[in-house]
């Protein structure tokens, strides 16, 4: 996918809210997160997955308001992705995941 596209400009996007949110809410001292990238050419889609050990799940929030420092990285997910959603992991935690469907342009769902 080349750089400067639309679709890799809203990768970059996902990827920096989803692991931004894995080192500022799911950290657990003396551990990391896995960030995984999965492109599946023939189905047109880019998954990207964070695994983190903390097991708190991810809340949506209502719009945070506009002086706000943090608050917004799981709406702007939301938006820029055509799905996303929590899943179990092995081991403590969880991985958040979200998806784009390259060849639709566009958002296709919520997350499941």
């Amino acid at each position: 996918m080349p750089y400067g596209t639309t679709a890799s400009d809203t990768l970059v996007l996902i990827v920096a809210e989803l692991a931004a949110n894995a080192v500022r809410h799911g950290r657990v001292p003396g551990r990391d997160f896995a960030l995984r990238l999965v492109h599946r050419p023939a189905a047109a889609v880019v998954r990207v997955e964070v695994s983190d050990t903390h097991p708190a799940l991810p809340v949506r929030l209502a719009p945070a308001p506009a002086d706000a420092d943090g608050g917004g990285g799981l709406l702007l997910v939301d938006v820029l992705a055509s799905r996303w959603g929590v899943s179990e992991r092995t081991g403590p935690g969880k991985t958040v995941w979200a998806e784009l469907d390259l060849a639709a342009g566009t958002r296709a769902g919520h997350p499941a």
